[in-house]
């Protein structure tokens, strides 16, 4: 697949009063700081994942669990970088994380924190039964944001524990790249590029 700049761009495409929390699908790019390669490494055109990169694949995948409405389809983690494809299927008022906002496991699993205190009644979290609002919906931003913390709190626990390679304040860069996929056709050609990412590592704007 040739250097296509709708889909490979250095920078954010992200369109102004575009609402990123309604049905969709997104091809998402989030790059270490500085390039680091601190997820594994490209061997014979294959990525080998480290424990770190397994950990990202795993952060990724349980992106369904954490909230409603979404899900995840092709995605690679590269050796600095990682390239998925996100759904948004739908994004009603009322529809909330079901994630831990405090640890970010998903709140059935979290038997610590007052999250679990809230239970939702009509699209509106409810405290001991009081009404507190409507819970906010959950945009793209949302969820990378979300997905950049756990992945940055797990990371420094395996830099403590075990003795993963350090990086410099910041695991992410502080933005992130997102295209919107408007057709089928624009899909294939992105999955594929996903796919074959491995295999043009050397060729990659973010080889380092």
């Amino acid at each position: 697949m040739k250097y296509n700049p709708d889909i490979h761009h250095r920078r954010s495409i992200r369109l102004k009063g575009y609402d990123y929390s309604q049905a969709g699908l997104y091809f998402i790019t989030i790059c270490i700081q500085n390039r680091l390669c601190l997820f594994g490494e490209i061997k014979e055109g294959e990525m080998v994942l480290n424990d770190a990169g397994i950990m990202i694949k795993t952060v990724w995948h349980e992106i369904p669990e954490y909230y409603h409405e979404s899900n995840v389809h092709d995605f690679v983690v590269m050796p600095n970088h990682v390239h998925g494809i996100i759904q948004i299927i739908s994004n009603p008022v009322g529809a909330g994380p079901r994630a831990c906002p405090i640890c970010y496991r998903p709140i059935r699993a979290c038997p610590t924190h007052p999250i679990n205190e809230l239970q939702t009644t009509n699209g509106r979290q409810t405290t001991n039964g009081q009404p507190q609002g409507d819970a906010p919906t959950m945009s793209l931003s949302d969820i990378i944001h979300r997905v950049k913390t756990l992945t940055t709190k797990r990371y420094t626990d395996g830099v403590k524990n075990n003795d993963w390679a350090r990086f410099n304040k910041k695991l992410w860069q502080r933005n992130y790249y997102e295209h919107i996929i408007r057709d089928e056709k624009s899909y294939y050609q992105i999955s594929e590029y996903i796919q074959t990412n491995p295999l043009k590592w050397q060729d990659d704007e973010y080889y380092a």
